[in-house]
């Protein structure tokens, strides 16, 4: 009879070290994670349209669209599928935006975003946005 005691007490005693094994791996896979950094950061650059945006110009979709400047041709754009984006042409880089509305009230112009910035993605989560032109921005 002890012996059978053994062996239940046993199998109870391996269930209870697999859930250990796995709870704490479950922790130490999480604790890989590279967490996002929530900081907002400035970036400045123009938004455009994620099809000009690639290239960094508005000229050859201006000759091929007939569209005057590069609001029309970033609301064109976009229209035709496209995204907005901010394209910092001294990096020549293309970062995407999580909100398109409030991008595209300032579509073709030099602006500062203020977010935090998702490496995996490459999107800038907007929490604001400045026009030079319009609220005296850098």
């Amino acid at each position: 009879m002890d012996n059978s005691r053994g062996n239940v007490g046993s199998a109870i005693g391996k269930g209870l070290f697999l859930v250990l094994i796995a709870v704490v791996g479950a922790c130490g896979l999480t604790g890989q994670e590279p967490a996002k950094d929530p900081t907002p950061l400035a970036y400045f650059g123009m938004i455009m349209d994620s099809q000009c945006g690639k290239t960094g110009s508005h000229a050859a979709m201006m000759k091929k669209e007939g569209t005057k400047g590069p609001r029309s041709c970033t609301n064109y754009c976009v229209k035709m599928g496209g995204q907005f984006v901010l394209f910092d042409p001294e990096a020549n880089t293309m970062f995407q935006l999580d909100d398109q509305e409030k991008a595209s009230t300032f579509a073709g112009r030099k602006v500062k975003v203020v977010g935090s910035f998702d490496p995996d993605t490459k999107t800038i989560h907007i929490q604001e946005i400045q026009s030079p032109s319009v609220n005296g921005a850098p």
